[in-house]
């Protein structure tokens, strides 16, 4: 059975033409409670995603992702490549907690906190409106001849973008190897980090490219989000939605005539104004029903509010509502699969704080040299020879560190000094050797436990085993 006209909308997507190019997107200025609520949200984010890699607890980079020294701070938490179990656990909360979202509020995460979004719809896009003007101006500005109205926009408008995307580089790459860093290399000699200067101008060349012309194309196309809610949807998830019940009535759309009895008539009181379709910053008709395209922006539900008072009609033609809510006025429940989910996300951050709690902020670990068998000294004392790695996760030197034997009576020589300082989120690492008295070991393989020492204060302890002789068996 083909495809019904009124199911043609499903076959593409509303910023690709007839012809396959692509259809530019040419959305008029939102305005309405909704969008007023939005910007102080995106403000409140914004000042969040521009200083969260200059913001420093205990000492420790409020958000860093250092792929290159494989260093994670997250909210604070410093995370070493030894803590990579926590480290999943933590991105596998935050997936579930975005799961969980999904299946409740459908894809608002997109149109109300993703960084696109809020970079693209309130920032770029209202330069774009002060200097191109409104939806109307935008597509005469684009038709007209390039005379000296047009280059002065038009240079003016990508000088900006550029200078912004540059310095969301400069704050991406902070958050990459961290804002001392950066403002390190910002105040030093260019010269000296041609390597740095580079990565930040490829940076700044693909912000460039995705605020400057690929803009709602991410959350079509690139964005793998946008393909998960399609997985994730019901008919109990709330939505940007369009009230067809109400929107159509018996006969469907009309346009508005002033003093006309609709109800009466038969008539929907959706009045076919597509002032919905114009502000949808990706060029898609809300009353088609539920689309891939749509990041629940409510610019739809502001405008159609906006109309719907100017006719004397009741707001909420498009609203907030499941797809049961609209045809059944079912409302919201918190389904059993909400709650399954909820009890997945509860147990992961259970888990996820106890670790936290229990992990040491020092690590220790001594091994026995590769290749190397043990020795005999004097009066029966065997020797291994080992190499130590301490790491210190804190923000503070640890001084006067050193190596005791709990487990066995016996002696540690360190290859350097015997007390040494371990740097803060630093490692200190050498050779060391264990002596036992013969009379200690009762096997081929012994375990030790090993104390590791800053003065007097036990901070931590490790194991390690010591080979002898068969013959101490």
């Amino acid at each position: 059975m083909g495809t019904t006209d009124k199911e043609q909308f499903r076959d593409s997507i509303g910023t690709i033409n007839s012809e396959g190019k692509r259809s530019w997107v040419y959305p008029k200025k939102p305005n309405g409670r909704f969008y007023k609520y939005r910007s102080y949200v995106s403000y409140f984010l914004l000042v969040f995603l521009l200083s969260a890699p200059f913001i420093k607890i205990n000492g420790n980079q409020f958000l860093l992702f250092n792929v290159l020294e494989r260093k994670f701070n997250i909210f604070g938490f410093p995370f070493w490549p030894q803590d990579f179990y926590l480290f999943v656990i933590s991105m596998i909360t935050g997936v579930v907690f975005i799961i969980l979202f999904t299946v409740v509020f459908g894809r608002i995460f997109c149109g109300w906190i993703c960084p696109q979004t809020i970079f693209l719809e309130m920032v770029f896009r209202k330069i774009e409106y002060w200097i191109d003007g409104d939806r109307g101006k935008q597509m005469r500005l684009d038709k007209q001849p390039w005379n000296a109205e047009k280059i002065k926009k038009r240079l003016l408008k990508w000088f900006i973008f550029f200078v912004i995307s540059f310095l969301i580089a400069n704050v991406f790459l902070a958050y990459l190897i961290g804002g001392d860093t950066l403002i390190s290399y910002i105040t030093g000699n260019p010269s000296d980090n041609i390597r740095t200067l580079i990565s930040l101008l490829i940076f700044t060349g693909v912000f460039y490219f995705i605020f400057a012309w690929f803009r709602e194309q991410v959350c079509i196309i690139a964005c793998p989000y946008g393909r998960l809610q399609g997985v994730l949807l019901d008919n109990k998830t709330i939505n940007v939605a369009y009230d067809y019940k109400r929107g159509e009535g018996i006969k469907g759309r009309s346009i508005f005539r002033k003093g006309e009895d609709r109800n009466e008539a038969g008539k929907g009181d959706c009045i076919d104004c597509k002032q919905c379709v114009v502000v949808c910053p990706t060029g898609i008709d809300i009353r088609n029903g539920t689309q891939l395209e749509c990041v629940n922006c409510t610019a739809c539900i502001d405008e159609c509010d906006h109309i719907m008072e100017s006719i004397n009609l009741p707001k909420g033609l498009i609203r907030y509502a499941s797809e049961d809510n609209i045809a059944k006025k079912e409302p919201f429940k918190f389904t059993i699969r909400m709650k399954g989910y909820t009890a997945v996300l509860v147990i992961l951050i259970g888990v996820l704080i106890g670790m936290l709690f229990l992990r040491n902020d020092v690590e220790a670990t001594i091994l026995r040299l590769p290749g190397q068998l043990y020795e005999h000294k004097e009066n029966n004392v065997i020797s291994n020879v080992y190499t130590y790695k301490i790491i210190n996760k804190t923000t503070e030197n640890i001084e006067d560190v050193s190596y005791k034997i709990l487990s066995h009576k016996g002696k540690i020589k360190l290859v350097s000094n015997q007390n040494f300082m371990v740097p803060k989120q630093g490692m200190a690492q050498g050779t060391l050797f264990i002596e036992l008295h013969s009379s200690e070991l009762s096997d081929d393989k012994t375990d030790l436990k090993i104390g590791v020492y800053s003065g007097e204060q036990l901070i931590e302890t490790t194991k390690t085993n010591f080979l002898s002789p068969r013959s101490y068996r």
